[in-house]
């Protein structure tokens, strides 16, 4: 029986030629991650499917065998501000990372989206992991460890500067003259290891006090980051066993911070292929898993593995990896779930080329929804992040065939109840 009180939550990771590294090819699809109209397109049509968020990721670097929409991209937070114009409802979350910015920049940004968009912000966290973008920033690479302890620094400081500001700040007195109450206004005065801000942040106030904050981090320091201070956590399982464990964790460590765990809300990577029949979904997924190659391939999975596997046999077993200083939790559980299923490399290329290696479920919308029902009924996860392959086509087919069975079944909402972001999310400060 679905629990009435508790709705599913839905964003959709944008990538202009799709999550999959192949979907630009696919006649009809968007061909551009760098296009007005493109981006547009896709953030009316979240509007028009109720979705929470349209969540843009980020990058510092760029290479001509990188996946199309991770070489060519738009700054997220300038491309927000475009959405915020043509969007009134769906929220409007970005990429921005604490490994080679300013504290005052990103909470000046994200609260200028805020006011922008009318309370529909978020603040996607992230430490910059390849090794190449500090060559654009005048710096050495950041070992893992220091990045998360920057990234938590960096974080309270945002959250300092959102917080110099208090509700009621501003109060335009005509008849005194008074326009701001200078005992609701602090600096901040921060001293910490990595940073020292003055404050206060020159913009008041946000619609939503302070903009919704998101994070993905699965290794030990970013599993703390997100237990303290996350509203949405980017979920990286593709089973159920391991979704469950890393649901049920992730929540105690919330409690354990003094938080609600229900006001976390973990969204679960999935790629949706959606059709008629199930042989036609497959059929999809087929065609462009069939525009993979080695060439294309090998690159990408060194990246996201941080190893050159260019060396290995693509048909044998899976090396023993050492260690690395790149983002670890992504490697780590994607090697786990090869190993346990005697995956091999090229076994391993076909599902990050799929989608990154997240999730990739095919089949009618019925098929599609039971199981998106099943793991938010068991409390895998509180919603999903939806990657479709290619825009627009996969994208409106989740919109048109798999929203309507999910609010025939009382798990996602019909129309939207509120105006910001976290009434979405059904959050409270």
């Amino acid at each position: 029986m679905t629990d009435s009180k508790r709705q599913m939550h839905l964003a959709v990771f944008v990538v202009g030629t799709g999550n999959h590294s192949a979907g630009w090819r696919h006649e009809g699809a968007f061909d551009s991650n760098c296009s007005w109209p493109v981006l547009e397109s896709i953030a009316k049509t979240a509007e028009r499917g109720k979705f929470d968020l349209f969540f843009v990721s980020d990058g510092l670097t760029s290479d001509a065998d990188d996946q199309p929409s991770f070489a060519t991209r738009f700054e997220p937070t300038t491309l927000l501000g475009a959405v915020s114009m043509v969007t009134k409802k769906v929220g409007l979350g970005a990429t921005v990372s604490t490994s080679f910015g300013e504290p005052f920049h990103v909470a000046r940004a994200f609260a200028s989206l805020d006011h922008l968009s009318g309370g529909r912000a978020a603040w996607n966290v992230v430490t910059t992991t390849n090794e190449k973008a500090a060559l654009n920033f005048s710096k050495q690479p950041i070992p893992h460890d220091d990045r998360y302890e920057i990234a938590e620094e960096f974080v309270d400081v945002v959250r300092g500067l959102w917080g110099c500001w208090e509700e009621g700040t501003i109060v335009k007195n005509r008849e005194t003259g008074e326009y701001i109450d200078k005992t609701r206004f602090h600096r901040l005065d921060h001293k910490g290891r990595f940073f020292s801000v003055r404050g206060p942040a020159n913009i008041q106030r946000s619609p939503q006090g302070q903009p919704v904050i998101i994070h993905a981090g699965g290794s030990p320091p970013g599993q703390e980051l997100a237990a303290r201070v996350a509203d949405v956590v980017f979920s990286v399982v593709a089973e159920p066993d391991s979704a469950k464990r890393a649901y049920d964790e992730l929540k105690l460590r919330v409690a354990r911070h003094g938080r609600n765990p229900d006001d976390v809300k973990i969204l679960a990577g999935v790629m949706p292929i959606v059709g008629r029949t199930d042989a036609e979904a497959k059929a999809q997924l087929d065609r462009l898993q069939g525009w993979i190659s080695d060439t294309t391939a090998v690159p990408l999975v060194s990246q996201r593995l941080g190893h050159d596997i260019s060396g290995y046999p693509l048909d044998g077993p899976i090396p023993e990896f050492p260690a690395t200083e790149r983002g670890q939790t992504f490697s780590k559980t994607l090697l786990e779930h090869a190993r346990r299923h005697n995956m091999t490399l090229r076994d391993i290329y076909n599902l990050i080329a799929a989608a990154h290696g997240h999730w990739v479920i095919c089949g009618t919308a019925e098929r599609i929804a039971d199981t998106l029902e099943e793991w938010f009924l068991e409390r895998r996860a509180d919603g999903y992040i939806v990657m479709p392959p290619f825009f627009p086509g996969p994208f409106d087919d989740f919109v048109d065939l798999v929203v309507p069975e999910l609010q025939k079944r009382g798990l996602f909402r019909k129309d939207y109840s509120g105006t910001t972001l976290l009434e979405h999310l059904g959050i409270r400060r």
